[in-house]
């Protein structure tokens, strides 16, 4: 990957909806050279999707992380219970003291609070953490 892939992909990253045109102008490549790269880094598995991104509801809503700590389990057999809440936007099995991390948006406190106690009551789960989302930044 060059200069030029780098390039293509920060402004991919900031609008995936950029014309090939308007990418090989700002990166001062003809439109065929900027589509090729594109194929090649979707083939290569550097871009894996392009995704809406959808803004969260301003009205009160609340983002939180939930660290999850369980025993004799496997990520899989708490991935399926997790797509039952709407609300969960992501489940990550990670290295370390945690088994899985997994990513709330709620609409209110009351139901972060319900969605982890139902989490909670998992047979094996051993202990759930909260980490509130106070700020975030786009990249």
């Amino acid at each position: 990957m060059d200069k030029f892939d780098r390039q293509i992909l920060a402004l991919l990253r900031a609008d995936a909806r950029t014309p090939v045109s308007q990418i090989a102008r700002e990166v001062n490549l003809s439109r065929s050279a900027v589509s090729e790269r594109v194929r090649r880094l979707e083939t290569d598995g550097v871009i894996e999707g392009y995704h809406a991104q959808i803004a969260a509801p301003q009205n009160g809503a609340v983002k939180a992380f939930l660290e999850l700590f369980y025993k004799d389990s496997r990520c899989a057999d708490y991935v399926e219970r997790m797509r039952a809440f709407s609300e969960i936007r992501r489940c990550c099995g990670i290295s370390g003291e945690t088994d899985m991390l997994v990513y709330v948006e709620a609409p209110s406190m009351a139901r972060l609070s319900e969605i982890r106690d139902e989490i909670e009551s998992y047979p094996g789960m051993q202990r759930v953490k909260t980490h509130m989302v106070v700020q975030e930044w786009s990249m």
